[in-house]
């Protein structure tokens, strides 16, 4: 499938780290989403039912790392991509999670995770 939505710099505040200062106060976390999905009846129809809705996941996500408290960002990637996952119509999902100053001299520092339908266990 060749089309995808992209969501590019969500920029939001989370616990995340393995250091004991990190773990008392919010840091920045930026993620990125590509969204695989048959966007072709959208297309057609013009009508929202027939779409991904890019907003509700959205606001999923948002909601998701504005309450975790994980210590690696490979596994914030990986319930993010659950949650993005969770709509049956996202046939694929690469979440890209970056902790800008994580590293001194580096701008940001961050993963990327692709998974698919069927990674996931229901």
């Amino acid at each position: 499938m060749s089309d995808r939505i992209d969501v590019h710099d969500l920029l939001m505040r989370a616990i995340i780290g393995i250091n004991d200062e990190e773990r008392i106060k919010p840091q920045d976390v930026v993620v990125g989403l590509s969204l695989w999905a048959d966007m072709g009846r959208a297309g057609e129809t013009d009508d929202i039912e027939d779409a991904v809705n890019y907003r509700t996941v959205t606001k999923q996500v948002i909601e998701l790392v504005e309450g975790s408290q994980f210590y690696l960002v490979e596994k914030l990637a990986t319930e993010i991509a659950r949650v993005c996952l969770s709509d049956s119509r996202i046939e694929r999902v690469r979440v890209t999670v970056e902790k800008p100053g994580a590293v001194r001299f580096a701008r940001t520092v961050g993963v990327t995770i692709e998974r698919s339908q069927g990674f996931f266990p229901r």
